[in-house]
């Protein structure tokens, strides 16, 4: 699996290096001029706080603050009355106490509440806003709370400054600056005003200084320094605009005629409940700027009105009262503070509270009879914006931008659109790792941190993990999730080891390291109040060494310097180097060669920090971890970055471990259909990887064939150099996947080790069907059984022949592609959205250096909206809206047509193959297989694309499952005319009974026809 973070190193060799790169792309931090406050304003006002409420979009006779510190109840309602801050701004200074953080609502206190949605605000210490469901750390007033805007300079020396920041998607700029020959104003600095639509300004006094530099920042810990140099501007009027500085600038808001048109209403709203959760769906209005956001108001229940500002066209609430009425309206937002009125309303009614999902049951069955797709969760539909996640890259990743999160999609849009994967023909679903996850850019789940806890920004009320693997089986379809042993997240993984990382917060660094806040857990969702984000890493840090460290030269400084000046600390960087990470939970050395031992035992990248899977503590974590989701009834794991952990440590202890506890929960028929597909990296064309056995995906395949010491790091070592040194040739060979002739024989899977693997052949070679056949069949002599392979065109990491980009050969090509994949021997896969070659010839990842909406990682639900009922595989019962287009489009028929002929003929579900006897020399192959205790018995020629001539083969009657011709064949010969690129003849021999020929399957297509 190729992941891709910020500060990733593909060969880092030393703590150093690994830090200095780090700091370097950090470009979101100010740059301090001669001195900073040590700590934030924030911190400085101990246990008060004073809170900005923005009345812009709210038009309230009276604000009241309704609040609880931490530990103490709340107060009376309404709450205290707010008072006059400056123009669209009410405030109110409270004391805390000896609390550091409270909870706050707003109302007029006539029984209307902005309670953040039902969440409440999470506030912290010193000076807040809250605008629209925003919380900043900033002073909109910056004269000190006085009414009225921020006076002008008056003399010479002063300076207006005008920033421009609809381009960086902040709704709230700070300007943090120093005079030229004066000291910085306190973190985050004095907040900026909004003078027009896109522009920020604040007027400062320099005190006869030439000029200022300065910053800006969104008062949560996101900048512009200006990579690094800060702006240097003068006295008089600057704008900064998108990192242009103009000096003796006209006034960008002088021209602009004031907008005081509102957007238009919005449409099409519709409320939709589930037990006690409605989701809240409306068309986008429309604006003469842009639509900033919208304000649902809600009335119904015992809770008054609750007023919710989102930035989507989507609410999704849970928790609400059972069994009752609920009216919605919606108004649009812009910039300058313009609503739209209320939208007709929308009216939805709970039902009862769901109970606990119960645990589910493996459903069991042979897995080469359930074609996959291929899911990034959070990236395929968003039922639940609530659980919608940014992360810290959401600005400068452009994913804030265009309003796309990193997390968007999870389990409850999964669970909706389960019947859109059904209708395509599917009867598998692979998802990405459900475990909690801890990165910069951690949407794909490869980054695990607590392998016990499902991942809370994929789960929603009435739709957890446990609820999706249930829906999923009521519907007949298997859930296989994707699963990591290999390596944690570089934050170590919870539960097992946690490095403390030496993270001062001195003037430099306060904006990075969080505060630690004792009692708060990370888990990805929730807001840490003081430092508002859900990244937030105070528990990570310690500017004291802590007890029992290992760290070399803790907290020492390194004698270097980051690009923005900041002093570079030892042990502030993970490395597997610097005894950081414990030899007894972690390796101890970065891969120099990838074809070596090492690429076993050593760091792939420093945002993966490697298991010592040999460590018997290591084992015992994580197959503890794996047996909860074997519990929770899942139908197998996809196994990623297999290749880097030694075979012998796999069939001793994980592949054995994973078949005792489901024969223990399901009993041993479910734990023989319990599919372990891995990811053998390979992405060569040889038949084994550059001459390395070890590193090869079919070596994966089998069990060991000597014992080694009991040792496993000693076992590892004698494994390698033994298979090593019997090198290629003496590798075991196996007849599993061939026809006896024309007939079939029981495989022996004596010797098979417990794990399948990903066809990485076909894989790379599917530029080309041809060369995706050929060397598919090169390698499976040498594969213990290979009509369990995993075969895909491309992936969420590589297209054919390691392109970094999704597919792009063209709609002919895909149809031939996937013409080979459901005939052949192996499991058809297909990545989610190929069927509407979905961001074709985009790059596939390129981490947080671009949006993902322009990578083939995009957020696919926008082609999902509607309704679609599955009426059976490959079947829709009804379909509306646009996710009705997408089931119309070619390819989509395409696949449907092929799972259906597919499901129908176990020939090519679970057969074996020959090409003996064929002549034509194109994709042309005959299957059979036979089942001695249910008496199937099904025989079928195969032609793709190209014509041949079967000889040899059983007299009898031949019926083409395309087409519906038939064939009396007396002579055993058979010859079919070439169906055409995308297009497949296959002969079903005609055996009578349970086994006859079905005929003509479906309906004629674009292709198969």
């Amino acid at each position: 699996m190729r992941r891709t973070t910020p500060w990733r190193l593909r060969r880092p060799w030393a703590a150093l290096a690994a830090v200095a790169l780090l700091i370097g792309l950090l470009s979101a931090a100010p740059r301090p001029g001669r001195t900073v406050d040590a700590v934030p304003a924030a911190a400085e006002a101990g246990h008060t706080a004073t809170v900005y409420y923005s009345t812009k979009s709210h038009n309230w006779p009276h604000f009241y603050l309704h609040y609880a510190p931490d530990g103490a109840a709340w107060t009376q309602v309404p709450g205290t009355a707010m008072e006059a801050g400056c123009t669209d701004w009410v405030k109110k200074t409270v004391d805390l106490g000896t609390a550091s953080t409270w909870q706050a609502t707003f109302t007029d206190g006539s029984g209307t509440w902005d309670n953040n949605g039902g969440k409440n605000y999470a506030l912290g210490t010193g000076t807040l806003t809250v605008k629209d469901g925003v919380i900043a750390h900033s002073d909109p007033c910056g004269d000190g709370g006085g009414p009225g805007p921020s006076p002008s300079p008056t003399s010479a020396s002063g300076a207006t400054v005008f920033y421009y920041a609809r381009s960086v998607g902040w709704s709230t700029v700070n300007l943090h600056y120093a005079p030229t020959g004066g000291a910085w104003t306190a973190v985050p600095g004095v907040g900026m005003e909004q003078a027009c639509p896109g522009w920020f300004k604040k007027s400062v006094d320099l005190g006869g200084a030439a000029g200022l530099a300065a910053t800006f920042n969104n008062g949560n810990g996101t900048w512009d320094n200006n990579n690094g140099a800060n702006y240097a501007l003068s006295t008089g009027v600057s704008t900064v605009k998108d990192k242009t500085v103009t000096k003796n600038a006209a006034d960008p808001c002088a021209s602009q005629t004031p907008d005081t048109t509102a957007p238009t209403v919005p449409t099409a709203v519709k409320a939709a409940a589930t037990a006690t959760s409605v989701v809240l769906t409306w068309d986008p209005a429309t604006d003469d700027t842009a639509v900033t956001g919208y304000q649902v108001t809600r009335t119904g229940g015992t809770k008054g009105t609750q007023v919710t500002s989102v930035g989507s066209t989507v609410l999704s609430e849970s928790g609400l009262e059972a069994n009752t009425s609920y009216t919605y309206t919606v108004r649009a937002l812009d910039a300058a503070g313009n609503l739209s009125a209320a939208s007709a309303p929308a009216v939805a009614t709970t039902g009862q509270a769901p109970p606990p999902a119960e645990q589910g049951t493996m459903l069991g069955g042979d897995p080469r009879k359930d074609p996959i797709y291929f899911v990034l969760t959070a990236r395929f539909y968003d039922g639940d914006s609530g659980n919608d996640r940014g992360g810290s890259q959401h600005v400068s990743s452009g994913n804030a931008a265009g309003n796309d999160p990193m997390f968007r999609g999870d389990f409850k849009g999964l669970v909706e659109k389960l019947d859109y994967i059904k209708t395509l023909g599917f009867s598998a679903v692979w998802i990405t790792p459900v475990v909690l996850n801890r990165s910069d850019y951690d949407y794909h789940g490869y980054h695990g941190w607590d392998f016990y806890k499902v991942d809370p920004r994929l789960e929603s009320a009435g739709a957890s993990y446990q609820d999706l693997i249930n829906a999923a089986h009521a519907k007949g379809m298997k859930i296989y999730q994707d699963v990591v042993y290999n390596h944690s997240s570089r934050w170590g993984a919870k539960g097992l080891f946690v490095p403390t990382v030496y993270g001062v917060r001195d003037s430099q660094w306060s904006w990075f390291y969080d505060e630690k806040q004792p009692g708060f857990e990370y888990d990805g969702l929730t807001v840490e109040p003081k430092s508002g984000k859900s990244y937030y890493n105070g528990d990570l840090w310690s500017t004291a060494e802590p007890s029992g460290n290992t760290c070399l030269n803790w907290g020492k400084p390194t004698g270097a310097k980051s690009p923005e000046g900041y002093t570079l600390y030892n042990c502030q960087w993970p490395s597997p180097t610097s005894g950081m990470f414990p030899s007894r939970y972690y390796h101890q050395c970065w891969i120099g060669n990838w074809e070596g031992e090492d690429s076993r035992s050593c760091w792939l990248a420093d945002d993966l920090a490697d298991f010592n899977t040999e460590s018997p503590q290591v084992q015992d974590y994580l197959i503890g971890a794996y047996d909860k989701y074997i519990d929770m009834g899942v139908d197998g794991f996809r196994v990623d970055t297999a290749v880097h952990v030694p075979r012998v440590t796999w069939n001793r202890r994980f592949l054995p471990a994973i078949q005792q506890r489901v024969a223990q929960d399901w009993g041993p028929d479910k734990a023989r259909d319990f599919f372990v597909f891995a990811e053998v990296a390979a992405f060569v064309n040889d038949k084994w990887n550059r001459g390395s056995v070890n590193h090869s995906a079919q070596f994966y395949t089998w069990k060991e064939r000597k014992q080694y010491t009991d040792d496993d790091v000693q076992a590892a070592l004698d494994q390698y150099t033994y298979e090593e040194q019997l090198g290629t040739g003496q590798q075991p060979t196996s007849a599993n996947a061939f026809l006896d002739g024309n007939s079939y024989h029981t495989p022996d899977h004596s010797k098979f080790s417990g794990m399948n693997i990903i066809d990485m052949r076909m894989h790379m070679n599917f530029g080309d069907a041809h060369n995706a056949y050929y060397n598919g069949k090169d390698s499976d002599d040498s594969t213990n059984d290979a009509t369990y392979n995993v075969v895909y065109v491309d992936s969420h990491d590589y297209g054919p022949n390691k392109s970094s980009e999704r597919y792009t050969g063209g709609q002919d090509a895909w149809a031939e592609n996937m013409a080979l994949m459901w005939t052949f021997r192996g499991i058809p896969t297909l990545y989610y959205g190929s069927e509407i070659q979905f961001q074709a010839g985009k790059t596939i990842d390129c981490g947080p250096r671009c949006p993902l909406a322009t990578t083939g990682r995009a957020y696919y639900g926008d082609h999902l909206q509607g309704t679609v009922t599955a009426a059976d595989f490959s079947k829709a019962a009804s379909a509306t809206g646009e996710v009705a287009t997408t089931l119309a489009q070619p390819l989509v028929k395409h696949v449907q047509r092929l799972n259906e002929i597919r499901r129908a003929i176990p020939a090519l579900q679970m057969g074996q193959y020959s090409t003996e006897g064929i002549t034509g020399g194109g994709m042309n192959f005959k299957r059979r297989y036979t089942d001695a205790a249910t008496g199937v018995d099904s025989f079928a020629l195969v032609a793709v694309t190209d014509g041949a001539t079967y000889t040899g083969i059983p007299n009898g009657t031949y019926k083409d499952a395309v087409t519906g011709d038939v064939r009396q064949v007396t002579n055993g010969t058979l010859t079919v005319t070439a169906p055409g690129k995308g297009d497949l003849r296959v002969y079903v021999l005609d055996l009578g009974g349970r086994n006859a020929a079905p005929g003509k399957i479906g309906t004629d297509g674009p292709y198969l026809k």
